[in-house]
């Protein structure tokens, strides 16, 4: 049976209505009714031609939907699929719970058909049972814009912390929920002052428009797209504080050495998570009450979502429903 979705055929073209036959179902997979898929700002960038020649290209990795074949799940049964759709199994990274970092890992969209269709194939070991209390829109950006935010938050903080978050987009928003819920300080840090309201329904306790004080955070999360002065964020940071970079910025991050060297504080990056630990987060985000805010429309206007997100004019987050969704 041929499954039916929306393709990029080469970089910056718009999307078209795509038939295409699935590769056979293996052993290890699940075939997925898809019900909704996010849209990510990284479905912006491999359709534009940023991260090489991924086409043809069916966007989408932010996927909810039921299982329909394959052994593992009841048939009907709800699962969300991230970014990632199979990884080895036997390196020393998926052995040690970290598929995410498997050498033999595979995207969900870049190099397979993703979530932009009606149906989707991928290895049963990621699709993950999504808890009753999600509503599946505004869960399907949890699978890869809420791994985001919860891994770093989960490596690098705890109850008391004082975590910033950099932007109050569809990342930011996010993570001010998980950080919130993980009882730490919140400050969210925006270049817009009408970004408040929402930053403290979001869990800030504080906000900023500013320069912050020296000496003020544990881990800063920049969840924007952009290299901001790190001489003013690491000066930020308290003696073995984070920095950790989040957005996919155009421009190098320039560090300077002293402030790393005299408290000991770190930069990093993070993306994604191992099944593991997004079957954990779904499960935070179940218990406190989070989800992220969206703008639901048919998966056949996945076009017009797709422009509203590349030009930062989504309201947080962009989610296409198909026919099982509606």
């Amino acid at each position: 049976m041929a499954f039916r979705g929306y393709v990029v055929r080469t970089a910056k073209a718009a999307l078209e209505p795509f038939e295409f036959e699935p590769k056979p179902l293996g052993p290890e997979e699940v075939e997925i009714a898809i019900s909704h898929c996010g849209i990510c700002h990284s479905d912006v960038h491999l359709a534009d031609g940023d991260w090489g020649n991924v086409f043809p290209l069916v966007p989408g990795h932010e996927v909810i939907g039921t299982v329909v074949a394959g052994e593992g799940f009841a048939p009907g049964q709800r699962v969300g699929v991230g970014w990632q759709r199979s990884s080895c199994g036997t390196c020393e990274y998926c052995r040690g719970g970290e598929e995410e970092l498997c050498p033999k890992s595979e995207a969900t969209c870049a190099g397979n058909f993703g979530g932009f269709a009606d149906r989707i194939r991928v290895n049963r070991r990621f699709a993950i049972p999504i808890p009753e209390g999600l509503d599946s829109a505004a869960a399907a950006p949890l699978l890869c814009g809420g791994i985001t935010v919860y891994s770093p938050l989960r490596r690098y903080a705890s109850a008391g912390s004082r975590v910033a978050v950099i932007g109050i987009g569809g990342l930011g928003h996010l993570a001010l929920q998980f950080a919130r819920a993980m009882g730490c300080e919140v400050t969210a840090v925006s270049r817009s002052a009408a970004k408040e309201a929402d930053a403290k329904r979001f869990g800030a306790h504080h906000f900023l428009t500013s320069k912050p004080r020296p000496g003020s955070f544990d881990l800063i999360l920049n969840t924007g797209h952009f290299s901001p002065a790190m001489d003013v964020y690491l000066a930020a940071l308290r003696p073995k504080g984070v920095f950790c970079q989040l957005g996919a910025a155009a421009e190098p991050l320039l560090v300077p050495g002293m402030p790393l060297i005299t408290g000991r504080r770190s930069v990093c990056g993070s993306a994604i998570g191992a099944p593991g630990v997004i079957r954990e987060m779904l499960e935070v985000a179940a218990r406190h009450g989070i989800q992220a805010t969206v703008e639901v429309v048919p998966m056949s206007e996945a076009q017009a979502a797709m422009e509203k997100t590349r030009r930062n004019q989504a309201h947080y987050r962009m989610v296409l429903a198909g026919d099982s969704g509606k």
